[in-house]
């Protein structure tokens, strides 16, 4: 079902690749005008893409989610460009990947910077707005480690943790104001993140893939998924849509898994 997003403004961080990229050419689909945002020079040509495929109006910027200066002046950018926020969808995010007494601290300290700070200050800031409005939408990228810790990553699951913890907690505060805020659990998703390189993903994986190939590998770890397939953004962006909308005006302080069943909780 297309939804009809006319006039809304949607702000969504993490836009220029996998998830994010998949959710901001759903909202180009249906109409919204977005506030498409990366800490990459890529979201300057996705957001070209998107306008000229669905002649969609769209600020790109390039901010750093966990520079609180720059945060600030996304959304004032944002009100400035189009008048009021109603969507904001929290889904930057980064991960690393090895063994937990060889983790450098910088790394759990950048995990947990990006993943949970930058989804606390994107929610404070996006909030202030639709305070002013008495209405909006806060969705958050969480993961199905923000359900269940894997190995090798338990700075990517507390970080996730951590989201859902934030989104309970907004969902009560904001709720006077007519303010909804939910949080999504990803799965397996094709994407990006599975072109491994040792910067991103660290040796383990690297050298898993090196050992089965990347379809081996995700053939593997799908036969886990009752559904018997990985994700593609677009499952995840049908989520956020219905989440947006004005069908999900009564749902609030929910974290909705979106993983083909992998994990049911």
């Amino acid at each position: 079902m297309q939804r009809n997003f006319q006039d809304k403004t949607i702000v969504i961080t993490g836009a220029c690749r996998g998830i994010g990229e998949g959710i901001a050419e759903r909202f180009a689909r249906d109409g919204a005008r977005l506030v498409m945002v990366s800490n990459a020079e890529r979201v300057f040509a996705t957001a070209d893409r998107l306008s000229e495929t669905y002649g969609s109006e769209i600020l790109p910027l390039q901010v750093d989610v966990t520079d609180e200066q720059q945060v600030i002046s996304l959304y004032q950018q944002a009100v400035e460009r189009f008048g009021r926020v109603d969507v904001s969808i929290q889904n930057a995010g980064v991960i690393t990947i090895g063994h937990f007494d060889k983790m450098p601290k910088a790394d759990f300290e950048k995990v947990l910077a990006v993943n949970t700070t930058g989804v606390w200050l994107c929610c404070r800031e996006a909030a202030k707005q639709m305070v002013k409005q008495r209405c909006g939408s806060l969705i958050n990228t969480s993961s199905g480690q923000g359900r269940q810790g894997f190995i090798y990553t338990p700075h990517y699951a507390a970080s996730k943790m951590g989201v859902i913890g934030i989104t309970q907690s907004l969902a009560h505060e904001l709720a006077p104001f007519n303010i909804t805020v939910n949080a999504f659990c990803p799965g397996i998703i094709e994407s990006e993140m599975w072109d491994y390189n040792d910067r991103v993903w660290g040796e383990i994986l690297s050298n898993a893939q090196k050992k089965y190939g990347k379809g081996e590998l995700m053939a593997e770890w799908v036969q886990g998924i009752p559904l018997k397939r990985a994700g593609q953004p677009q499952d995840v962006a049908g989520l956020v849509a219905f989440l947006a909308s004005d069908d999900a005006r009564y749902i609030t302080g929910q974290t909705i898994n979106v993983d083909g069943g992998l994990i049911m909780s």
